[in-house]
């Protein structure tokens, strides 16, 4: 094992680079398509252009906030792990703690029985004064925490007191990474802002035409939840434009700028101006979306935060690691299907790295008499709609899918989630796990951890012990081993690697530890 490990260093020390490096830019797909989308666009002179005068603020606060004491104030924020942050927090409005305090329309009042909604979530509770007041903010929550529900009505509320006129742009613009997360922010849209505002939108995403998309914006609408690939694409046609555009909402900002969307994404607001409202919405908090914060936001912007910006996992979620070699992954993987249907068939969505591995995986799975369906990217939307309905109505408890196909994800009650594959980053493993766990359940999470992904153990370790999980000894000696792979990578690159007199480095014992208690060598 250990003189696969030297063979796998040569060329990396021979080329002088690093192969945990990030596939260069220049080569990656939605890199080229941002810096593509968009070129014939020119951004309007705002500050020649004659625009509408617009309100911000539609914010009462009710007697029972005002009369809330800061110590209440304190010991709320204390509770939930609310931090408020930023130039504009000593005017943050006081949390509301009771639907009846936000002082919304009584049209609301049936869609909160419905939905069994009887007072707000952490992030909603000290969201929803920040924005209805007319504060950029930047909300830092983990998913399934009720943050779409947070934009979504101050959204409909400023929809609500704009004038219109027919045929141009939507008042509301809301980007998110994927069609799938586009689909699901327009459903709870249309439940809310159409049920109980009357107000008018339209989902806006790739891999259906286009043509019927760009009606519906021309037709005249109030909110549009696109995609921004999308997006750029019809307002590249001069039928839309967001002169109109008073509210913007940037959802999963991480996301979008792990896929690379920071080009279109900045193309877009361009085309708003700039004395919008902004609205921006993470589960973490890298130093990419900070600089998009400080460049977009107003300076003073609040930004509330619930639990840690650092990176961290849901505390719901049992996080489950077993180490393993790439060939034992298939078995394992059976075997742990077979105890998770036997405890009755709980809703269980698996992640691969490729979307080969999603065929192959499925067909394996079929073949042994689960059921199961999958998505990926090459399907066509239809195709994924069907298997995400049949999955989200349990008539098939297991989905296979890749990270693309599977962001933005909206299942409430997704019991396991199985990490196949192990993510490129962390961040990824965190998004990952978060598709359980969601609306203060319970759930677990199991990965297959190889050798392979020893360069991730020290970053995963983290993420257990923050969330107070078990950490394998076998995942501890991985760290050992990467830091064994990184000294003959120095090594070697400082020209010490001459045949017969090169020196094993000091972490090479901890190699042989972890081929004795797995079988590798």
């Amino acid at each position: 094992m250990f003189a696969k490990f030297v063979r796998q260093c040569i060329p990396v020390a021979s080329r002088g680079k690093n192969t945990y490096n990030r596939w260069p830019k220049e080569r990656d797909a939605l890199w080229r398509a941002g810096n593509t989308l968009g070129r014939t666009l020119v951004a309007p002179r705002f500050d020649s252009l004659k625009l509408p005068p617009f309100e911000k603020n539609f914010y009462a606060e009710s007697e029972v906030t005002a009369a809330r004491c800061e110590e209440d104030v304190s010991a709320f924020r204390a509770e939930h792990e609310i931090t408020v942050q930023g130039h504009g927090r000593d005017r943050v409005p006081k949390p509301v703690l009771t639907l009846e305090e936000c002082n919304f329309p009584p049209e609301c009042r049936p869609l909160f029985e419905r939905k069994n909604i009887t007072q707000p979530s952490p992030i909603q509770a000290q969201a929803w004064p920040i924005v209805m007041s007319g504060s950029d903010l930047v909300g830092i929550a983990q998913i399934g925490s009720g943050k779409t529900l947070a934009y979504v009505l101050p959204a409909a509320i400023h929809m609500a007191h704009q004038q219109r006129p027919r045929g141009e742009g939507p008042i509301s613009v809301v980007l998110a990474p994927t069609r799938e997360l586009v689909q699901q922010i327009s459903q709870v849209a249309y439940e809310w802002c159409e049920g109980a505002f009357g107000l008018s939108g339209t989902p806006v995403y790739g891999g259906v035409s286009k043509g019927p998309q760009i009606e519906r914006l021309r037709r005249g609408v109030h909110m549009c939840v696109a995609t921004p690939g999308r997006l750029l694409d019809i307002l590249e046609t001069g039928s839309v434009n967001l002169l109109r555009c008073t509210f913007l909402v940037l959802d999963e900002a991480d996301r979008m700028l792990d896929m690379g969307f920071e080009p279109q994404i900045r193309k877009i607001i361009e085309q708003i101006r700039p004395d919008r409202q902004t609205v921006m919405w993470s589960a973490t908090w890298p130093s990419e979306v900070r600089s998009l914060a400080q460049e977009f936001l107003i300076p003073d912007h609040v930004q509330v935060t619930v639990g840690s910006t650092d990176l961290c996992a849901n505390h719901n979620i049992k996080q489950v690691v077993h180490v393993c070699d790439e060939f034992e992954k298939e078995n394992k993987l059976l075997g742990i299907l077979q105890d998770i249907m036997e405890q009755g068939e709980q809703r269980t969505l698996i992640f691969v790295a490729r979307k080969s591995s999603v065929v192959q995986l499925l067909q394996k799975l079929q073949s042994k008499g689960f059921r199961a369906v999958a998505t990926h990217g090459d399907l066509s939307q239809s195709k994924r709609d069907i298997a995400l309905d049949r999955f989200r109505s349990g008539a098939t408890p297991i989905m296979v899918a890749t990270d693309v196909a599977a962001r933005g994800l909206d299942v409430s009650d997704v019991k396991y989630v199985i990490n196949y594959d192990y993510p490129d980053t962390s961040e990824g493993y965190v998004h990952r796990i978060g598709r359980t766990g969601r609306s203060d359940r319970e759930g677990t999470s199991i990965t297959l951890f190889t050798p392979d992904n020893a360069a991730q153990a020290k970053q995963l370790i983290a993420v257990l012990q923050e969330a107070g999980q078990d950490v394998p000894e076998e995942l501890q000696q991985l760290v050992n081993l990467h830091v064994s792979k990184q000294a003959i990578v120095r090594h070697m690159k400082k020209g010490k690697h001459q045949q017969g007199s090169w020196k094993r480095p000091r972490h090479y014992r901890y190699e042989n530890e972890v081929a004795e208690t797995r079988g590798w060598g």
